[in-house]
């Protein structure tokens, strides 16, 4: 049992670092927020409910596998390196699509119920 527990606590421990660490981590959070807020005023189905959830941790995920990737590569290779740079452009770019994506979700959703 106490394996299992641990095992939460390093993943809380991830959490609190890249909220240290990141400052997207503070701008995918208030978007969290706004998202949900926004969700519960605009009465959004359970199926699209699950769509924004899943857009939503979507994203969160891309951005804490960038944060790891980046510093991973800055641990390896702490001066500027070129391979390192397109490593950090391609786990940038996850980011990008995971976030265009959930826009992408949220115009299909929302912009219906402001009409």
């Amino acid at each position: 049992m106490s394996n299992w527990l641990m095992r939460f606590r390093y993943a809380f421990n991830g959490l609190r670092f890249s909220f240290a660490s990141e400052h997207s981590i503070w701008i995918h959070s208030l978007s969290t927020v706004a998202v949900i807020i926004l969700s519960i005023v605009k009465r959004v189905t359970p199926i699209e409910a699950l769509v924004i959830l899943f857009s939503v941790a979507f994203v969160w995920i891309a951005e804490l596998f960038n944060t790891a990737i980046e510093k991973l590569a800055d641990h390896v290779t702490p001066g500027y390196n070129n391979q390192i740079k397109v490593v950090k452009d391609l786990s940038a770019a996850a980011v990008l699509i995971a976030s265009l994506l959930a826009l992408a979700a949220g115009l299909i959703i929302f912009i219906p119920k402001f009409i």
